[in-house]
């Protein structure tokens, strides 16, 4: 039987999507930032530059990737999870404090959160191990097993980034999830993430602050934020006060370009852009399930189904603390907050997912 002459070629309106996002991020960024880059730093080009710089090498990283069979990634699986287990041990023992969070590695001039590449690494990594195990997901003893690895990084991470740790944990559910014939056992697999949560709150007091806090942001110095956040939102209205317009940007709303980017959008876009953002992201995730249930092979589908996770998860979980729904936990939006490491990684995570489109019959 001959084979289709039909040339291969990546999900168009996945890469179409990523650079709408990343080019909406990049305008954005600099509307929200040109004021404290001025003020801080003499120049309101600041961080934009320092976003335009990591995206670009993000892009030509993401174009590489993409054109690179994401089977050869495969003896790398292993060394890519150990790497972040180190990475995120030296985060906890060198790594640098900003805001009272340890997050950070610098080499020379160059500064990273390991954080960020481990999303990656556990993405590829649980996807080859349960690609590897998938007679055997049936049983319950095989789901615990693939879990156990994760923890380690989830415990690590979670130290000094919560939010990281629940995303991270939440991917691996998902791709176990998708794997597993028997649905059942989750709900004692449900069991044991809270209660692993609820321990992991109760270990620091100031984890417990953070409810108290969310539930009345007016009465603590800590809930300033939130409710400039929220004055953002709610002056928006449907259309917005304009591109560049956004008063709470001036200083009211503290790292407006980082966590509170989304507030900002809807103070100058209103209901309309900050829906049409909102509708990019479920453009996104659809072309991750459809690439998943299309994939040539169950790791394809697994990168596809860790990728769709990941974005979701973290979209939801921005939204939500923007709008106060749930505890401020410090989680950007892809894209389009400020952060290099994030954009660069990102990328990359969808050059792997554009590969798994590339080899789709």
């Amino acid at each position: 039987m001959k084979r289709s002459g039909k040339k291969r070629t990546f999900d168009d309106t996945l890469l179409v999507t990523v650079l709408i996002l990343v080019g909406i991020g990049l305008v954005v960024l600099y509307s929200t930032s040109a004021y404290n880059g001025r003020v801080k730093f003499h120049d309101s080009l600041y961080y934009l530059k320092k976003q335009g710089f990591a995206t670009a090498l993000g892009l030509a990283g993401m174009a590489v990737v993409a054109r690179i069979d994401y089977h050869r990634w495969i003896p790398l699986a292993v060394p890519a999870y150990i790497g972040a287990l180190v990475l995120s041990v030296a985060v906890m023992l060198f790594g640098d404090e900003y805001n009272g969070s340890r997050r950070w590695l610098s080499l020379g001039p160059f500064s990273f959160q390991p954080s960020e590449y481990a999303k990656v690494a556990v993405i590829f990594f649980l996807a080859w191990l349960v690609s590897r195990n998938v007679k055997q997901m049936g049983k319950f003893r095989t789901l615990v097993k693939m879990m156990l690895p994760v923890v380690p990084v989830v415990a690590l991470v979670g130290a000094s980034n919560l939010s990281t740790a629940v995303i991270i944990l939440g991917i691996a559910a998902v791709l176990i999830f998708a794997a597993s014939p028997k649905y059942s056992q989750f709900v004692w697999m449900g069991a044991a993430a809270v209660a692993f949560l609820a321990i992991f709150l109760a270990l620091e007091s100031y984890r417990l602050e953070r409810l108290a806090v969310w539930r009345n942001p007016e009465k603590y110095e800590k809930g300033y934020q939130t409710l400039q956040g929220l004055y953002a939102i709610g002056s928006g209205g449907l259309f917005g006060r304009g591109l560049g317009e956004s008063v709470q940007k001036l200083g009211f709303l503290p790292e407006a370009q980082n966590d509170m980017i989304f507030s900002i959008i809807c103070e100058e876009l209103g209901l309309v852009g900050a829906s049409t953002i909102i509708l990019l992201f479920l453009i996104l995730i659809w072309r991750f399930f459809v690439i998943a249930t299309r994939a040539r092979d169950l790791l394809g589908a697994l990168i596809a189904a860790g990728a769709l996770a990941h974005m979701m998860i973290q979209v939801i979980l921005n939204i939500a603390v923007v709008t106060n729904t749930i505890p401020n936990t410090g989680i950007t939006l892809p894209f389009i907050s400020y952060g290099g490491t994030s954009v660069v990684f990102l990328l990359l995570e969808m050059g792997l997912v554009l590969s798994v489109s590339n080899l789709i019959e």
